[in-house]
């Protein structure tokens, strides 16, 4: 295959995994606006670049941390969409089984250690996960989703400090969508912003428009190939945005409207897709519809969890001396 052709097969794959993301979302927020599924769900709308174009540089064996908005990352890291569904509304068969809900999937199949509802708590999991990398020599790396609003938060700090230190193998990324929550980041974040601290602590950093998978897709590359030759860790920022509120029932009005229009248009689906058959595109994303459509009428039609279940993956650590 000529490397024309390798790259137009990427370029549909990238798109593929993207549209999946958006389907799943539109399904998942759909259904929480319902009452189909319990719980609250974090829409990354809009954000789907971020993750596709990092992950397409990781091999199965690689590690991922994500957040409270993590559908996206585990999707892209190869997760079972269909169990992600049945998790989401609480179903035997989810992701972990249906006791976790939106903000606590994980597919440690496909390395997925993990979406956590604590803002950066996945930041020092990653670093310990990449602590077990380096002791036991494994050919693997760690990547580490996180919002700007983790920033000002403790474990930011321990991570990067921990990471440079031992010169761990990984990529932290941090998905700049302007918002921690309802309140602007720009408001209650002093200094330079998410890279300037990051590269304080010693992680070189490396900033990349997150609405274009594109260029996520060739800066993370770079920033694999670095921590896969030994270089330590090392630190993407992507700026993107999210298209909806908080969470699937917040209107964000918050934000000025015309300021999500302009982000509308910078859709990183729609970029990708301007470069590839129409015909094609199209084929692509009604067969995301349709999968993420029958994911969740399966999920409304599976049972509950045996009763029983509740008392699994829970520790007895026995009676108190």
């Amino acid at each position: 295959m000529s490397s024309a052709s390798n790259e137009t097969a990427r370029r549909v794959a990238m798109l593929r995994d993207m549209a999946r993301i958006r389907a799943f979302e539109r399904e998942a927020v759909a259904a929480m606006r319902s009452g189909e599924a319990p719980g609250v769900v974090h829409p990354s709308i809009g954000q789907e670049g971020v993750a596709v174009g990092v992950c397409a540089n990781l091999r199965r064996a690689d590690r991922i941390t994500s957040t409270h908005r993590g559908h996206g990352h585990a999707i892209a890291k190869g997760a079972d969409a269909r169990a992600m569904m049945l998790e989401l509304h609480g179903r035997a068969g989810g992701s972990c089984g249906g006791k976790g809900g939106s903000m606590h999937i994980a597919d440690f199949a496909v390395g997925m250690l993990g979406a956590n509802g604590v803002v950066g708590a996945g930041i020092p999991i990653a670093c310990g996960a990449a602590q077990a990398i380096r002791l036991t020599k494994e050919d693997a790396i760690v990547a580490c989703f996180f919002g700007d609003g983790a920033v000002n938060r403790g474990p930011f700090l321990e991570g990067m400090n921990w990471a440079a230190l031992y010169r761990l193998p990984v990529l932290f990324v941090c998905e700049d969508n302007g918002f921690a929550a309802f309140t602007r980041n720009s408001a209650v974040t002093a200094g330079g912003g998410p890279a300037v601290r990051a590269e304080a602590c010693g992680v070189p950093a490396a900033a990349v428009d997150g609405e274009d998978v594109l260029a996520v897709d060739a800066v993370a590359a770079e920033l694999v190939a670095r921590i896969r030759g030994g270089g330590g860790p090392q630190f993407l920022h992507a700026k993107c945005y999210r298209w909806e509120g908080h969470t699937g029932t917040d209107a964000a009005a918050y934000r000025p409207a015309e300021e999500a229009a302009a982000a509308r248009d910078r859709d990183c689906i729609r970029r990708l897709a301007a470069l590839l058959d129409p015909d094609e595109v199209a084929a692509i994303e009604a067969e995301a519809a349709a999968e993420m459509a029958g994911h969740r009428a399966a999920a409304m039609a599976a049972p509950w969890p045996d009763a029983g279940a509740a008392f699994t993956d829970v520790q007895d650590a026995g009676a108190p001396a």
